[in-house]
């Protein structure tokens, strides 16, 4: 059985990635959702296995020691998220292609390791403008926090240069077809 490829997600917060990658999944293109660990505890709605792998901070760093980690980042001061290896490669082996939703860095990492049997896309929002409108328009975060998250959006978008595809996050029914296209392009490309 041939092995699967990777299909990396990244962007800016509120750029759309999630969107997409939650339509890509629903298609019937053989994706599988590559579950990230993190250190951080579960939220009262979250599922270990499901929606993350759950580890301790210790736990999280022994793997980093034992070098089980594809990427891992420190996203905030003592909580940590990553890609297991074992994680992409218990997808590939069952043929299956690995979908990742991850930030820019990580993205980046994860093509390096693999590449060309990875397609690294990056989302881009139309402007920066309309990112904090649709930043604000969520109602999750504070005005502090959606400043942070656009500044943080603004330095993220000097890496889109080094992604395979810009795929510009606009209207919704355009950024999924052409999302649709290059995932099957690249999947049914030998």
């Amino acid at each position: 059985m041939e092995k699967g490829k990777l299909i990396i997600f990244s962007a800016p917060s509120g750029a759309g990635k999630t969107t997409i990658v939650k339509h890509l999944l629903k298609q019937d293109f053989g994706l599988e959702f590559s579950i990230s660990a993190t250190s951080r505890a579960p939220r009262h709605t979250e599922t270990n296995g499901v929606d993350y792998y759950f580890l301790s901070p210790d736990e999280f760093q022994q793997k980093v020691a034992a070098d089980e980690f594809l990427e891992w980042e420190e996203v905030y001061k003592g909580t940590c998220y990553g890609t297991l290896k074992s994680e992409v490669e218990r997808i590939r082996n069952k043929g299956n292609h690995v979908i990742f939703d991850v930030d820019v860095v990580g993205g980046l990492n994860i093509k390096k390791y693999y590449g060309d049997e990875a397609l690294a896309i990056f989302v881009k929002p139309p402007s920066i403008e309309e990112l904090r409108n649709r930043l604000v328009g969520r109602s999750t975060d504070s005005d502090e926090v959606i400043e942070k998250r656009v500044a943080k959006a603004e330095y993220e978008l000097t890496f889109a240069p080094k992604f395979d595809v810009i795929l510009v996050s606009q209207e919704l029914h355009v950024t999924l077809s052409n999302a649709e296209k290059l995932v099957t392009d690249f999947t049914n490309h030998k």
